[in-house]
C-alpha cells in the first residue's frame, strides 16, 4: 500500500493511538480515548487502573449502539462542534468526568451514556433529542447536556438529568437563541468549546446565552447533492455584528441571576473557570487590545476586576488561566512586555511566578509539594521553539520565581495530572507517534498502549534557525539523496498565528518525506507571527500580515539555500492549506519570479469575507483600514493586469464545498479574478468536504498535487 492510501486509512497513523488523556483527581485511574486498531476510526473510552497497571475498555461504540447502530453518525451540531475542535474521529469524540473521576458521560451518535468507572457499568440515559456536550456535575450525581436540532426539538436547550432519571429543561428559547453552547468565534478563534459550567456543589449552572439574531445568514450547499436543502449558518463576518453573549447563574430550583459586566465594551467571553471559589471569567474588547479577568459573585452576579490584560496589538491569554490558587490568589497568564522583557508569563495577583526566559504555553494543573502549597505543572518552551517541555512552578508566597524543567528529551511534551500521578506524552524525532508514560510519586509505573500503524519510514529533517531574526526552519531531503545533486524545492507552508510547523516531532514530517522521496527538497519555515519564540515575534504581523510573513518566507528560503547549496531556487513551488493556502497564493502572485507554481488549499482570498475575531485581531476593523484589507486580498491581486510572462504562474486551487469556516466562495471569487486577467489555474472542488477535508480526502489529494508539480516544476 502506498503512503497516501496508508495515511488515509490510518488517519495519518493516529487511529489506535491514545488521546484526550485525563487523570482522576486522586490519581487512581487514567482515562483516555483510543480506537481498536490502526484502521478503526471509532474511538472507545478506556481507563488504566493505576494500582494494578491494567487497561480496561469501558465503552465500545459498536457494543453500545448495537446491531444496526452507526458510530460514525453525527448530528449537525455534533458535526459542527467536531469541526471546531478539528476532530475527525467517530465514536466517542469527547467525554467529561466528575471531580473524583468516578463517573464519565459522553455522547455517541447523539445518544447519551453514563459510565461508572469504578464498577465498569455503562448505561444509556434517556435524553430529549440529539445530545451535545454532556457533562456530569462535580459530585457525579447529576448530568447536563444541550440538545441538538431534531423534529420538534430546538437546538440549544440546556437540560439537567437528576439521579432518578428525571429530565428537566433548565434554559431554552426560540430559534436564534441557544443556551450552553459556544458561538462560532468563541470555538473557532478563542478555543472556548463549552457554553456551561457546573458549580462545585452541583446545585447550579453558569450558562452562556447566545443570541445570533443580528447576524446575517449564509447558505451552504453541496452542488453534488442537488436534492438536499441548503444549510443556513449565522456567520459573523469581519466588520459586521457578533452574536450577543451573556452569562447567567441558573439554580436547579428555578433561581436565576444575571452576570453583570460591560458587555458592550467587552463583548468577547474567552474563558470561564469555576472550581475553587467563585467563577472567574476573561472578557475582551472587540479590538482585543484590552481585557479583564473578572471574579463573579454567584449570589448576585456582580463582578470584580482581578486583573487587566493590555497590549497595543492584541492580548493573548494563556490556556489554563484564570484559576484560583489554593491560597485564594488568582492565577493569570499573559505577556510581560516592559523593562526590557519580552515573555509569556504567569502571575498570581500581580506577582510574577515564571521567569521571563520561559515561553508559557499552557497550565496543566497542580502538582503536590509535600506539606507545602501545591506547585503548578506548566507546558512551556525555553529558548527552542521546536520543543515543548514540562515545568514545575512554585506558587508559595515570598518564594520568588522558581520554574524547574522536569522533561529532558529534545521533544514535544504534553501532560495530564491528578493527585500524585503524572502522565506525560512525548513526541520526538526518534520515534513515531506520541508515547504516554504514567508515573506516580516520580516513579514510572506503566505506559498507555498504542495500537497505531507504524509509518513506513523515519524522516530526519535538518532543523535550523536562519536570518538575523533566527526564524525556525527545516529542510528534508530524499532518503537516497546524494550531496551535490541539486533538487527542485517545495516550500510547504502554514505560517499563520497560533500554529507551528517546525517541530521536533516525527509525525509532522511523515507526509513531507513522501514529497521528498519523489525528488524534492522540502522546506518548512515558521515566520514571524507564529508562536513559541516571543510575544514581539508573534505580534510583528499586526496590520501588516502579508508583508511580514512573505518577507520572512522569502528571506529564510534564501538563507537556507546559502547553507544548503543543493536547493535549486530556480525551481521553487509552494503549497499550503487554510492560512497556508492564502500564503501560497500570496507567494505566487507577489513573487512570480521566485515561485514557479502553487497549490492553494482552502484559502481566505478576501479577508472581508472571513470572521470577526480572527480577522479584526490581525488587520483591525475594515472601516478603519479598507486599504489594509485590499492589500491582503488575493482577489484584488489576481485582478491586476498581467504585465509580463512570469506573472502567469499556474495555480491549483482546492476547496471543500461544504466548508463552514472558510467558505468555498473564497476560491470561486479568486478563480473569477484569475480568469478575468488570463492567469492560468485549475480548480479542484471537493464534494462533501469541510475545512478539515477529513476521511482520507486530503491524503488522496497528494497524487493529484504531485502530478501538478511534475507538470509545472519538473
Amino acid at each position: 500500500m502506498d503512503f497516501p492510501e496508508l495515511a488515509a486509512r490510518t488517519r495519518r497513523f493516529s487511529h489506535g493511538a491514545p488521546r484526550a488523556v485525563t487523570v482522576a483527581d486522586d490519581g487512581s485511574r487514567v482515562v483516555f480515548l483510543r480506537s481498536a486498531g490502526a484502521e478503526d476510526p471509532a474511538d472507545g473510552l478506556w481507563l488504566l487502573d493505576v494500582a494494578s497497571g491494567e487497561e480496561r475498555l469501558v465503552a465500545d461504540p459498536a457494543v453500545l449502539l448495537g446491531a444496526g447502530g452507526d458510530p460514525t453518525a453525527l448530528s449537525p451540531g455534533e458535526r459542527a462542534l467536531r469541526e471546531r475542535r478539528r476532530l475527525s474521529t467517530s465514536g466517542v469524540g469527547s467525554y467529561a468526568l466528575d471531580d473524583a473521576g468516578r463517573v464519565a458521560v459522553f455522547a455517541i451518535a447523539g445518544r447519551l451514556f453514563r459510565a461508572d468507572l469504578v464498577h465498569g457499568d455503562v448505561v444509556e440515559v434517556t435524553a430529549v433529542g440529539p445530545v451535545l456536550d454532556p457533562r456530569p456535575d462535580p459530585t457525579g450525581q447529576r448530568l447536563a447536556y444541550v440538545t441538538d436540532e431534531a423534529e420538534g426539538i430546538r437546538r440549544g436547550q440546556l437540560r439537567v438529568v437528576e439521579a432518578d432519571g428525571s429530565d428537566t429543561l433548565l434554559a431554552g428559547e426560540d430559534s436564534g437563541v441557544t443556551w450552553g453552547l459556544a458561538e462560532h468565534v468563541a470555538a473557532e478563534e478563542f478555543h472556548r468549546f463549552r457554553g456551561y459550567w457546573w458549580a462545585p456543589d452541583g446545585r447550579s449552572v453558569l450558562a452562556a446565552r447566545v443570541d445570533e439574531s443580528r447576524l446575517g445568514r449564509w447558505h451552504l450547499h453541496d452542488p453534488a447533492d442537488p436534492a438536499s436543502a441548503p444549510v443556513s449558518v449565522a456567520y459573523p463576518v469581519a466588520g459586521g455584528p457578533n452574536a450577543e453573549v451573556s452569562l447567567h447563574l441558573l439554580d436547579l430550583d428555578g433561581g436565576w441571576v444575571d452576570v453583570h459586566w460591560d458587555r458592550e465594551t467587552y463583548p468577547y467571553l474567552t474563558a470561564v473557570h469555576w472550581a475553587d471559589g467563585g467563577p472567574l471569567i476573561t472578557v475582551l474588547r472587540r479590538s482585543q487590545q484590552h481585557g479583564l479577568v473578572l471574579a463573579v459573585d454567584p449570589r448576585t452576579g456582580e463582578t470584580q476586576v482581578h486583573a487587566e490584560l493590555a497590549d497595543p496589538r492584541w492580548v493573548e491569554p494563556i490556556p489554563g488561566t484564570p484559576a484560583h490558587l489554593p491560597d485564594g490568589r488568582v492565577l493569570v497568564g499573559g505577556e510581560l512586555a516592559h523593562d526590557g522583557y519580552d515573555a509569556r508569563c504567569l502571575f498570581a495577583d500581580g506577582t510574577l511566578l515564571t521567569p521571563p526566559s520561559l515561553y508559557v504555553r499552557r497550565v496543566v494543573g497542580r502538582l503536590p509539594n509535600g506539606s507545602g502549597p501545591a506547585d503548578l505543572l506548566v507546558e512551556a518552551s525555553d529558548g527552542e521553539p521546536s520543543e515543548q517541555h514540562l515545568f514545575r512552578v512554585r506558587t508559595s508566597i515570598g518564594g520568588g520565581v522558581d520554574a524547574r524543567r522536569i522533561t529532558t528529551d529534545a521533544a514535544w511534551h504534553s501532560a495530564a495530572v491528578g493527585g500524585d500521578v503524572l502522565v506525560v506524552g512525548t513526541a520526538s524525532l526518534d520515534h513515531a507517534g506520541t508515547r504516554w508514560t504514567v508515573s506516580r510519586g516520580g516513579q514510572e509505573i506503566g505506559t498507555l498502549r498504542s495500537l497505531a500503524a507504524t509509518p513506513p519510514y523515519a524522516p530526519l529533517p535538518l532543523l535550523e534557525r536562519v536570518t538575523d531574526r533566527r526564524l525556525p526552519a527545516a529542510v528534508l531531503y530524499p532518503d537516497n539523496h546524494v550531496t551535490g545533486r541539486r533538487l527542485p524545492v517545495l516550500l510547504d507552508v502554514y505560517g499563520g498565528p497560533g500554529h507551528q510547523e517546525v517541530l521536533a516531532a516525527r509525525s509532522v514530517w511523515l507526509e513531507r518525506q513522501w514529497w521528498a522521496d519523489h525528488g524534492y527538497a522540502v522546506v518548512v519555515i515558521d515566520n514571524r507571527g507564529t508562536p513559541g519564540v516571543a510575544p514581539s515575534f508573534e505580534k510583528a504581523i499586526h496590520r501588516r500580515v502579508a508583508d511580514v510573513v512573505l518577507t520572512d518566507q522569502v528571506e529564510a528560503l534564501s538563507a537556507l539555500a546559502d547553507k544548503q547549496p543543493d536547493l535549486d531556487l530556480d525551481r521553487v513551488a509552494v503549497r499550503g492549506w487554510s492560512f497556508g493556502g492564502w500564503l501560497a497564493g500570496l507567494a505566487v502572485l507577489r513573487h512570480p519570479e521566485l515561485f514557479r507554481c502553487g497549490i492553494v488549499g482552502a484559502p481566505v482570498t478576501d479577508w472581508a469575507l472571513y470572521d470577526t475575531a480572527y480577522t479584526e485581531r490581525y488587520l483591525g476593523m475594515p472601516e478603519d483600514g479598507m486599504d489594509v484589507y485590499a492589500h491582503h486580498s488575493l482577489v484584488e491581486m489576481a485582478a491586476e493586469p498581467v504585465t509580463g510572462p512570469d506573472q502567469t504562474r499556474p495555480l491549483l486551487l482546492v476547496h471543500g464545498l461544504v466548508d463552514d469556516n472558510v467558505v468555498a466562495a473564497h476560491t470561486l471569487r479568486l478563480s473569477a479574478a484569475l480568469l478575468s486577467t488570463g492567469r492560468p489555474h485549475s480548480v479542484l472542488p471537493l464534494t462533501g468536504a469541510t475545512h478539515m477535508a477529513a476521511g482520507g480526502v486530503r491524503e488522496r489529494l497528494l497524487k493529484l498535487e504531485l502530478d501538478f508539480l511534475r507538470t509545472h516544476l519538473g
